[in-house]
């Protein structure tokens, strides 16, 4: 199976690295220090037991054209990132090319072969001037949710901090050859990729996590443990996940977790920074509105309030425009002296 990751950082490159060390006809499309160092030396991935999983013939290459036509094209940046690469996307394809988006949040393709009420509803908080709803053909895409946690941790190394789950779904829920054969690439890779007849179900159990600790921890700068031990953030969180999950219900979801559960879950994660903690104190643009604004945007399609995760939404916008505008990270350091 020809694979190319568009985005190969943290997710892209633990996901590139996995199903070419299984075989599978792997192209990275990376940029600047990440490429050369790729080039040069291949990708790894250090895994949780000190281990490390090589990729070192591994092709990379920041033009389209050069990786040609692919069974599989992962798209591994972040949200707000999807836009800037779909008009290359036409030279990765031929008409079975499936299209496999990793990013976080309500993704663009939400409401897109739903067959509810709100069928074809553009999510206006992920894609403003509907690009990428008019960008890329729905039937091409696979849904898809990402549970491991990872880190790139030098250009060409990325670092496994657990997990390993890619649940993925056909948009309408059909039980397809194709939606198949890349969960049996993933399984042979040595990754967990059950097929679920509703994507989106499992999208909100992941994200109902991420939509409280993420900005939680980048506005606090602590980690899941300290904000699930800690008493008032810990109520702060249950208070947006009640929120989240009255909107998920009004569009037909219910969640196979409880709250306490999940709160538990991401407690056991342990002293972990986030991905928006990273992106803040990296000076990154973080991925707020797929993560928060989104829900937000939902709420007022299913005429649900959402108090609690207004506020958050607001200060971490407030916060990114900070670091945007004024070019700065923002970074915890210890004491001196």
């Amino acid at each position: 199976m020809k694979v190319c990751v568009i985005g190969a950082g943290s997710i892209g490159g633990f996901v590139g690295v996995k199903l070419a060390a299984a075989g599978e006809d792997v192209t990275l499309i990376a940029r600047g220090a990440n490429l050369e160092a790729i080039r040069q030396r291949g990708m790894r991935v250090v895994m949780r037991d000190g281990g490390e999983l090589a990729a070192p013939a591994v092709r990379a290459t920041q033009r389209y054209e050069e990786a040609g036509p692919q069974d599989v094209v992962i798209l591994g940046m972040k949200a707000h990132q999807v836009e800037a690469v779909v008009g290359e996307l036409p030279k990765l394809m031929h008409p079975g090319t499936v299209i496999v988006p990793m990013q976080n949040g309500i993704p663009w393709w939400y409401f897109q072969r739903h067959g509810g009420e709100h069928e074809g509803r553009r999510v206006e908080s992920v894609d403003p001037d509907g690009v990428l709803a008019a960008s890329i053909d729905p039937h091409r895409i696979i849904g898809c949710v990402v549970y491991p946690a990872c880190a790139l941790v030098a250009p060409g190394v990325v670092r496994h901090i657990e997990g390993d789950r890619f649940p993925l779904g056909e948009l309408d829920g059909a039980a397809t050859g194709r939606v198949q054969r890349l969960a049996d690439a993933f399984v042979k890779a040595g990754l967990k990729a059950p097929v679920l007849d509703n994507i989106r179900a499992e999208i909100w159990l992941k994200l109902w996590g991420n939509l409280t600790f993420n900005p939680v921890s980048a506005l606090t700068h602590s980690t899941l443990a300290d904000i699930c031990e800690y008493p008032l953030t810990r109520a702060l969180a249950a208070d947006m996940m009640r929120e989240a999950e009255t909107v998920a219900n009004r569009l037909g979801i219910t969640f196979r977790v409880s709250l306490e559960k999940r709160i538990a879950g991401a407690a056991k994660v342990g002293k972990h920074k986030t991905s928006m903690l990273q992106d803040i104190e990296a000076g990154r643009d973080p991925e707020v509105d797929a993560l928060v604004g989104a829900v937000i945007e939902l709420g007022r399609v299913t005429g649900t309030p959402t108090p609690h995760i207004d506020t958050v939404f607001a200060l971490m916008k407030l916060l990114a425009r900070t670091i945007r505008e004024e070019k700065v990270f923002v970074r915890a350091q210890p004491f001196s002296g």
